[in-house]
Protein backbone atom coordinates (compact mmCIF):
# COMPACT_ATOMS: atom_id res chain seq x y z
CA UNK A 1 0.00 0.00 0.00
CA UNK A 2 0.78 3.78 -0.84
CA UNK A 3 2.18 5.55 1.52
CA UNK A 4 -0.64 8.73 2.22
CA UNK A 5 1.06 12.33 2.31
CA UNK A 6 0.90 14.14 5.31
CA UNK A 7 -1.18 17.07 4.17
CA UNK A 8 -0.29 18.89 7.45
CA UNK A 9 3.19 18.60 7.04
CA UNK A 10 3.23 19.64 3.54
CA UNK A 11 0.93 22.66 4.27
CA UNK A 12 3.77 24.00 6.73
CA UNK A 13 6.54 23.93 4.12
CA UNK A 14 4.52 24.86 1.70
CA UNK A 15 3.70 28.16 3.77
CA UNK A 16 7.30 28.63 4.51
CA UNK A 17 8.60 27.93 1.03
CA UNK A 18 5.89 30.59 -0.25
CA UNK A 19 6.26 33.28 2.67
CA UNK A 20 3.02 32.96 3.35
CA UNK A 21 1.67 33.02 6.71
CA UNK A 22 -0.61 29.68 8.02
CA UNK A 23 -4.25 29.93 8.05
CA UNK A 24 -4.59 28.12 11.37
CA UNK A 25 -8.36 26.80 9.94
CA UNK A 26 -6.77 25.50 7.01
CA UNK A 27 -3.97 23.71 9.40
CA UNK A 28 -6.86 22.30 12.28
CA UNK A 29 -8.66 20.48 9.08
CA UNK A 30 -5.64 18.89 7.04
CA UNK A 31 -4.58 17.99 10.94
CA UNK A 32 -8.06 16.28 10.89
CA UNK A 33 -8.00 14.42 7.61
CA UNK A 34 -4.51 13.10 8.36
CA UNK A 35 -6.41 11.29 11.22
CA UNK A 36 -8.77 10.06 8.91
CA UNK A 37 -8.83 6.31 8.53
CA UNK A 38 -10.84 5.74 5.52
CA UNK A 39 -8.61 8.39 3.08
CA UNK A 40 -6.49 5.04 1.88
CA UNK A 41 -9.96 3.28 0.49
CA UNK A 42 -11.93 6.53 -0.75
CA UNK A 43 -11.70 10.30 -1.41
CA UNK A 44 -12.34 12.45 1.17
CA UNK A 45 -13.85 15.79 1.35
CA UNK A 46 -12.25 18.82 2.81
CA UNK A 47 -14.74 21.06 4.50
CA UNK A 48 -12.85 24.89 4.32
CA UNK A 49 -16.74 26.14 4.44
CA UNK A 50 -16.32 29.66 6.94
CA UNK A 51 -19.92 29.94 7.67
CA UNK A 52 -20.73 26.84 9.97
CA UNK A 53 -18.56 27.17 13.28
CA UNK A 54 -19.34 28.22 16.57
CA UNK A 55 -16.19 29.80 17.08
CA UNK A 56 -15.53 32.16 14.34
CA UNK A 57 -12.73 30.98 12.01
CA UNK A 58 -10.17 33.27 9.40
CA UNK A 59 -12.20 32.54 6.07
CA UNK A 60 -9.64 31.29 2.95
CA UNK A 61 -8.18 34.25 0.87
CA UNK A 62 -6.95 33.95 -2.77
CA UNK A 63 -3.44 33.90 -0.73
CA UNK A 64 -4.38 30.68 1.40
CA UNK A 65 -5.99 29.11 -1.37
CA UNK A 66 -2.58 29.02 -3.47
CA UNK A 67 -0.60 27.44 -1.21
CA UNK A 68 -3.40 24.47 -0.12
CA UNK A 69 -3.92 24.10 -3.77
CA UNK A 70 -0.13 23.36 -4.04
CA UNK A 71 -0.62 20.62 -1.10
CA UNK A 72 -3.61 19.30 -3.10
CA UNK A 73 -1.81 18.57 -6.51
CA UNK A 74 -0.24 15.45 -4.53
CA UNK A 75 -3.26 14.01 -2.91
CA UNK A 76 -5.32 12.63 -5.19
CA UNK A 77 -7.05 10.80 -2.11
CA UNK A 78 -8.70 14.44 -1.78
CA UNK A 79 -11.61 14.34 -4.04
CA UNK A 80 -13.71 16.97 -2.14
CA UNK A 81 -13.39 20.52 -1.47
CA UNK A 82 -15.79 22.83 -0.25
CA UNK A 83 -14.65 26.45 0.34
CA UNK A 84 -18.28 28.28 0.71
CA UNK A 85 -18.57 31.53 2.03
CA UNK A 86 -15.01 32.57 2.56
CA UNK A 87 -13.44 35.18 0.59
CA UNK A 88 -12.53 33.90 -2.88
CA UNK A 89 -12.21 36.36 -5.71
CA UNK A 90 -11.51 35.98 -9.34
CA UNK A 91 -7.62 35.56 -8.44
CA UNK A 92 -8.41 32.47 -6.55
CA UNK A 93 -11.15 31.49 -9.68
CA UNK A 94 -7.66 31.69 -11.47
CA UNK A 95 -5.90 29.24 -9.15
CA UNK A 96 -8.96 26.80 -8.99
CA UNK A 97 -9.05 26.68 -12.85
CA UNK A 98 -5.51 25.95 -12.90
CA UNK A 99 -5.77 23.21 -10.26
CA UNK A 100 -9.01 21.41 -12.42
CA UNK A 101 -6.45 21.64 -15.75
CA UNK A 102 -3.70 19.83 -14.42
CA UNK A 103 -3.74 16.41 -15.80
CA UNK A 104 -3.94 14.19 -12.26
CA UNK A 105 -6.76 16.21 -11.00
CA UNK A 106 -8.88 13.97 -9.03
CA UNK A 107 -11.51 16.60 -7.83
CA UNK A 108 -14.90 15.52 -8.17
CA UNK A 109 -16.50 17.88 -5.75
CA UNK A 110 -16.13 21.95 -5.65
CA UNK A 111 -18.57 24.18 -4.10
CA UNK A 112 -17.63 27.78 -4.04
CA UNK A 113 -21.36 28.79 -3.16
CA UNK A 114 -20.90 32.57 -1.75
CA UNK A 115 -17.78 34.05 -2.67
CA UNK A 116 -16.83 37.28 -4.71
CA UNK A 117 -16.14 35.38 -7.80
CA UNK A 118 -16.94 37.82 -10.61
CA UNK A 119 -17.33 37.25 -14.65
CA UNK A 120 -13.96 36.94 -15.23
CA UNK A 121 -13.59 34.47 -12.62
CA UNK A 122 -16.59 32.17 -14.34
CA UNK A 123 -14.44 32.23 -17.42
CA UNK A 124 -11.74 31.10 -15.74
CA UNK A 125 -13.38 28.27 -14.13
CA UNK A 126 -15.87 27.51 -17.19
CA UNK A 127 -12.93 27.42 -19.75
CA UNK A 128 -10.83 25.11 -17.30
CA UNK A 129 -14.22 22.22 -17.24
CA UNK A 130 -13.81 22.11 -21.51
CA UNK A 131 -11.03 19.51 -20.59
CA UNK A 132 -11.31 18.65 -17.29
CA UNK A 133 -12.98 15.09 -16.82
CA UNK A 134 -12.92 14.40 -12.97
CA UNK A 135 -15.52 16.74 -11.75
CA UNK A 136 -18.76 15.86 -11.48
CA UNK A 137 -20.36 18.42 -9.25
CA UNK A 138 -19.75 22.06 -8.79
CA UNK A 139 -21.64 24.33 -6.70
CA UNK A 140 -21.88 28.35 -7.83
CA UNK A 141 -24.24 29.75 -6.06
CA UNK A 142 -24.26 33.17 -4.81
CA UNK A 143 -20.97 34.23 -7.38
CA UNK A 144 -22.34 37.66 -8.97
CA UNK A 145 -20.93 36.50 -11.89
CA UNK A 146 -24.19 38.01 -14.16
CA UNK A 147 -25.59 37.09 -17.11
CA UNK A 148 -22.03 36.61 -19.15
CA UNK A 149 -20.52 34.75 -16.23
CA UNK A 150 -23.34 32.56 -16.86
CA UNK A 151 -23.22 32.29 -21.06
CA UNK A 152 -19.43 30.94 -20.41
CA UNK A 153 -21.19 27.80 -18.60
CA UNK A 154 -23.77 27.31 -21.46
CA UNK A 155 -20.73 27.27 -23.08
CA UNK A 156 -18.97 25.07 -21.25
CA UNK A 157 -21.91 22.61 -21.10
CA UNK A 158 -22.06 21.96 -25.08
CA UNK A 159 -18.60 20.29 -24.85
CA UNK A 160 -18.02 19.06 -21.23
CA UNK A 161 -19.32 15.33 -21.07
CA UNK A 162 -18.38 14.95 -17.08
CA UNK A 163 -20.21 17.45 -14.77
CA UNK A 164 -23.43 15.70 -13.63
CA UNK A 165 -24.69 18.55 -10.99
CA UNK A 166 -24.23 22.60 -11.85
CA UNK A 167 -25.53 25.09 -9.52
CA UNK A 168 -26.01 28.47 -10.95
CA UNK A 169 -28.82 29.77 -8.57
CA UNK A 170 -28.59 33.55 -7.29
CA UNK A 171 -26.05 34.19 -9.45
CA UNK A 172 -28.06 37.16 -11.33
CA UNK A 173 -27.73 35.28 -14.65
CA UNK A 174 -30.06 36.91 -17.25
CA UNK A 175 -32.64 35.24 -19.93
CA UNK A 176 -29.46 35.50 -22.11
CA UNK A 177 -27.95 32.69 -19.89
CA UNK A 178 -31.13 30.74 -19.01
CA UNK A 179 -31.52 30.61 -23.35
CA UNK A 180 -28.05 29.43 -23.90
CA UNK A 181 -28.56 27.23 -21.33
CA UNK A 182 -31.65 25.26 -22.47
CA UNK A 183 -30.20 25.24 -26.07
CA UNK A 184 -27.00 23.16 -24.04
CA UNK A 185 -28.91 21.04 -22.71
CA UNK A 186 -30.73 20.22 -25.63
CA UNK A 187 -26.98 18.11 -26.78
CA UNK A 188 -25.72 17.59 -22.98
CA UNK A 189 -25.89 13.87 -22.40
CA UNK A 190 -24.15 14.16 -18.98
CA UNK A 191 -25.76 17.16 -16.67
CA UNK A 192 -28.35 15.24 -14.70
CA UNK A 193 -29.27 18.26 -12.27
CA UNK A 194 -29.28 22.29 -12.81
CA UNK A 195 -30.12 25.00 -10.38
CA UNK A 196 -31.24 28.23 -12.20
CA UNK A 197 -33.15 29.63 -9.45
CA UNK A 198 -33.25 33.52 -9.26
CA UNK A 199 -32.62 34.84 -12.40
CA UNK A 200 -32.88 38.87 -13.28
CA UNK A 201 -35.48 38.79 -15.77
CA UNK A 202 -36.56 42.01 -17.76
CA UNK A 203 -39.41 40.54 -19.49
CA UNK A 204 -43.26 39.61 -18.44
CA UNK A 205 -43.42 37.27 -20.99
CA UNK A 206 -41.83 34.21 -20.03
CA UNK A 207 -39.57 33.56 -22.90
CA UNK A 208 -37.09 31.73 -20.56
CA UNK A 209 -39.83 29.11 -19.22
CA UNK A 210 -40.95 28.68 -22.91
CA UNK A 211 -37.42 28.00 -24.15
CA UNK A 212 -36.81 25.55 -20.97
CA UNK A 213 -39.26 23.47 -21.61
CA UNK A 214 -38.57 23.01 -25.50
CA UNK A 215 -35.26 21.74 -23.59
CA UNK A 216 -37.34 19.08 -21.42
CA UNK A 217 -39.03 17.97 -24.58
CA UNK A 218 -35.17 16.83 -26.35
CA UNK A 219 -33.31 16.22 -23.12
CA UNK A 220 -33.36 12.75 -21.83
CA UNK A 221 -30.71 13.12 -18.84
CA UNK A 222 -31.94 15.61 -16.74
CA UNK A 223 -33.28 14.38 -13.54
CA UNK A 224 -33.08 17.46 -11.21
CA UNK A 225 -34.69 20.99 -12.57
CA UNK A 226 -34.82 24.15 -9.86
CA UNK A 227 -36.31 26.96 -11.72
CA UNK A 228 -37.41 29.20 -8.56
CA UNK A 229 -38.13 32.46 -8.03
CA UNK A 230 -38.52 33.15 -12.06
CA UNK A 231 -41.74 35.04 -12.19
CA UNK A 232 -43.53 32.16 -13.87
CA UNK A 233 -46.80 32.04 -13.94
CA UNK A 234 -50.07 29.84 -15.52
CA UNK A 235 -48.72 30.11 -18.66
CA UNK A 236 -45.53 29.41 -18.30
CA UNK A 237 -46.77 26.28 -15.77
CA UNK A 238 -48.98 25.04 -19.07
CA UNK A 239 -45.64 24.80 -21.16
CA UNK A 240 -43.64 22.91 -19.09
CA UNK A 241 -46.45 20.49 -18.70
CA UNK A 242 -47.01 20.17 -22.32
CA UNK A 243 -43.01 19.22 -22.66
CA UNK A 244 -43.20 16.98 -19.35
CA UNK A 245 -45.92 14.95 -21.07
CA UNK A 246 -42.66 13.81 -23.30
CA UNK A 247 -40.10 13.89 -21.13
CA UNK A 248 -38.73 10.45 -19.57
CA UNK A 249 -35.88 11.46 -17.03
CA UNK A 250 -37.25 14.40 -14.65
CA UNK A 251 -37.82 12.95 -11.20
CA UNK A 252 -37.68 16.59 -9.50
CA UNK A 253 -39.35 19.60 -10.23
CA UNK A 254 -38.95 22.84 -8.37
CA UNK A 255 -41.45 25.69 -8.95
CA UNK A 256 -41.29 27.61 -5.90
CA UNK A 257 -41.18 31.34 -5.15
CA UNK A 258 -43.32 31.56 -8.34
CA UNK A 259 -46.63 33.61 -9.43
CA UNK A 260 -48.79 30.10 -9.97
CA UNK A 261 -52.24 30.13 -8.89
CA UNK A 262 -54.71 27.55 -9.03
CA UNK A 263 -55.55 27.26 -12.45
CA UNK A 264 -51.89 26.97 -13.27
CA UNK A 265 -51.73 23.75 -10.83
CA UNK A 266 -54.65 23.04 -13.20
CA UNK A 267 -51.91 21.39 -15.73
CA UNK A 268 -49.77 20.20 -12.64
CA UNK A 269 -52.79 17.94 -11.72
CA UNK A 270 -53.41 16.52 -15.68
CA UNK A 271 -50.00 16.22 -15.85
CA UNK A 272 -49.89 14.02 -12.55
CA UNK A 273 -52.42 11.70 -13.55
CA UNK A 274 -50.63 10.48 -16.54
CA UNK A 275 -46.68 11.12 -16.01
CA UNK A 276 -44.95 7.95 -14.17
CA UNK A 277 -41.29 9.69 -14.00
CA UNK A 278 -42.00 12.24 -11.44
CA UNK A 279 -40.93 12.11 -7.73
CA UNK A 280 -41.06 15.28 -6.03
CA UNK A 281 -42.82 18.28 -6.75
CA UNK A 282 -41.68 21.80 -4.97
CA UNK A 283 -44.81 24.72 -5.16
CA UNK A 284 -43.70 26.66 -2.10
CA UNK A 285 -44.28 30.09 -1.92
CA UNK A 286 -47.06 30.26 -4.81
CA UNK A 287 -50.47 31.19 -4.74
CA UNK A 288 -51.98 27.94 -5.34
CA UNK A 289 -54.83 28.20 -2.75
CA UNK A 290 -58.08 25.63 -1.91
CA UNK A 291 -58.39 25.14 -5.55
CA UNK A 292 -54.73 24.29 -6.73
CA UNK A 293 -54.36 22.09 -3.44
CA UNK A 294 -57.67 20.35 -4.24
CA UNK A 295 -56.84 19.42 -7.97
CA UNK A 296 -53.22 17.95 -6.62
CA UNK A 297 -55.43 15.90 -3.76
CA UNK A 298 -57.99 14.31 -7.05
CA UNK A 299 -54.96 13.85 -9.06
CA UNK A 300 -52.72 11.78 -6.46
CA UNK A 301 -55.82 10.00 -4.56
CA UNK A 302 -57.13 8.36 -8.20
CA UNK A 303 -54.23 8.31 -10.76
CA UNK A 304 -51.00 8.87 -9.35
CA UNK A 305 -49.40 6.53 -7.35
CA UNK A 306 -45.43 7.50 -8.34
CA UNK A 307 -45.15 11.29 -6.88
CA UNK A 308 -43.12 10.49 -2.96
CA UNK A 309 -42.63 14.27 -2.12
CA UNK A 310 -44.44 16.96 -2.19
CA UNK A 311 -44.33 20.95 -0.70
CA UNK A 312 -47.16 23.23 -0.63
CA UNK A 313 -45.62 25.22 2.32
CA UNK A 314 -46.86 28.93 1.75
CA UNK A 315 -49.54 28.79 -0.79
CA UNK A 316 -52.49 30.65 1.32
CA UNK A 317 -54.38 26.93 1.29
CA UNK A 318 -57.13 26.76 3.94
CA UNK A 319 -58.36 23.86 5.85
CA UNK A 320 -60.62 22.44 2.64
CA UNK A 321 -57.29 22.21 0.35
CA UNK A 322 -54.95 20.65 3.47
CA UNK A 323 -57.68 18.40 4.27
CA UNK A 324 -58.48 17.07 0.42
CA UNK A 325 -54.60 16.49 0.47
CA UNK A 326 -54.63 14.53 3.93
CA UNK A 327 -57.21 11.96 2.82
CA UNK A 328 -55.11 11.48 -0.55
CA UNK A 329 -52.71 10.24 1.40
CA UNK A 330 -54.97 7.88 3.30
CA UNK A 331 -55.34 5.99 -0.46
CA UNK A 332 -52.46 6.83 -1.88
CA UNK A 333 -49.32 4.58 -0.80
CA UNK A 334 -46.39 6.06 -2.25
CA UNK A 335 -46.78 9.65 -1.04
CA UNK A 336 -43.81 10.03 1.93
CA UNK A 337 -42.88 13.47 2.18
CA UNK A 338 -45.51 16.51 2.20
CA UNK A 339 -44.87 20.01 4.02
CA UNK A 340 -47.74 22.50 4.66
CA UNK A 341 -46.54 25.03 6.73
CA UNK A 342 -47.08 28.39 6.46
CA UNK A 343 -50.92 27.88 5.25
CA UNK A 344 -54.51 28.74 6.96
CA UNK A 345 -54.26 25.68 9.03
CA UNK A 346 -57.69 25.11 10.94
CA UNK A 347 -58.93 22.62 13.44
CA UNK A 348 -60.24 19.71 10.66
CA UNK A 349 -56.59 20.33 9.25
CA UNK A 350 -55.19 19.73 12.57
CA UNK A 351 -56.91 16.16 13.27
CA UNK A 352 -56.51 15.05 9.43
CA UNK A 353 -52.90 15.29 9.97
CA UNK A 354 -52.87 13.85 13.43
CA UNK A 355 -54.91 10.81 12.17
CA UNK A 356 -52.09 10.36 9.50
CA UNK A 357 -49.29 10.51 11.99
CA UNK A 358 -51.26 8.38 14.37
CA UNK A 359 -52.02 5.31 11.93
CA UNK A 360 -48.53 5.38 11.10
CA UNK A 361 -48.52 6.78 7.21
CA UNK A 362 -47.23 9.83 7.76
CA UNK A 363 -43.56 9.82 9.61
CA UNK A 364 -42.73 13.19 11.54
CA UNK A 365 -39.43 13.09 9.82
CA UNK A 366 -41.49 13.07 6.43
CA UNK A 367 -43.31 16.74 7.20
CA UNK A 368 -42.85 19.63 8.94
CA UNK A 369 -45.72 19.34 11.20
CA UNK A 370 -45.60 17.63 14.66
CA UNK A 371 -49.17 17.58 16.38
CA UNK A 372 -49.65 18.42 20.10
CA UNK A 373 -52.60 18.26 22.50
CA UNK A 374 -54.43 21.30 24.82
CA UNK A 375 -57.39 20.77 27.09
CA UNK A 376 -58.74 17.98 24.16
CA UNK A 377 -58.15 20.04 21.59
CA UNK A 378 -55.00 19.03 18.76
CA UNK A 379 -52.78 21.57 17.13
CA UNK A 380 -49.66 21.38 15.08
CA UNK A 381 -46.40 22.84 15.62
CA UNK A 382 -43.79 23.29 12.93
CA UNK A 383 -40.37 21.09 12.55
CA UNK A 384 -37.21 22.16 10.87
CA UNK A 385 -38.04 20.17 7.79
CA UNK A 386 -38.13 20.40 4.46
CA UNK A 387 -36.97 19.69 0.43
CA UNK A 388 -34.17 22.07 0.33
CA UNK A 389 -33.60 22.88 4.71
CA UNK A 390 -29.77 22.46 3.75
CA UNK A 391 -29.78 23.89 0.40
CA UNK A 392 -27.49 26.74 1.52
CA UNK A 393 -26.29 26.32 5.00
CA UNK A 394 -25.11 22.52 6.13
CA UNK A 395 -24.22 22.48 9.70
CA UNK A 396 -20.91 19.76 10.71
CA UNK A 397 -22.59 18.15 13.45
CA UNK A 398 -24.86 15.10 12.07
CA UNK A 399 -27.52 16.11 14.92
CA UNK A 400 -29.92 15.74 12.37
CA UNK A 401 -30.89 12.94 9.69
CA UNK A 402 -30.07 13.55 6.31
CA UNK A 403 -34.04 11.96 5.31
CA UNK A 404 -35.38 14.98 7.67
CA UNK A 405 -33.21 18.19 6.91
CA UNK A 406 -33.28 17.69 2.67
CA UNK A 407 -35.88 15.19 1.61
CA UNK A 408 -34.66 15.92 -1.89
CA UNK A 409 -30.99 14.42 -1.33
CA UNK A 410 -32.59 11.25 0.34
CA UNK A 411 -35.62 10.51 -2.58
CA UNK A 412 -33.80 11.00 -5.70
CA UNK A 413 -29.77 11.02 -5.21
CA UNK A 414 -28.12 12.06 -8.45
CA UNK A 415 -24.35 11.49 -7.73
CA UNK A 416 -22.29 10.97 -4.38
CA UNK A 417 -21.43 14.23 -3.73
Amino acid sequence: MSVLPDLHLHYVQACQDLSQPENPFIARVLQEADKNDEISTKGITLKLAGNNHLVPVPRVTDDDLGVLVSVLGQAAFVTGLDLAYNLLTDAGAQTIATFLQEENSSLRYLNLMFNDIGTSGAELIAEALHSNQSLVHLRMTGNKIGNQGGMFFASMLEINSTLEKLDLGDCDVGPQCLVATAIALTQNKSLKAINLNRPLLSSQQEQTTVHIARMLRINSSLVELHLGKHEMKNFGVERLCEALYRNTSLRYLDLSCNNITGDGVKFLGELLKRNRILRILDLSSNRIEDVGAIYLSEALATRNMTLQALSVVSNNIAGEGLVALAHAMQSNTTLSHIYIWGNKIDSDTCVAFWELIEMGRLELSCTDVVPYEVDGEVFLAELSHGLGKHRYWTPRSAAVAPGAANASLEIVAVSEY
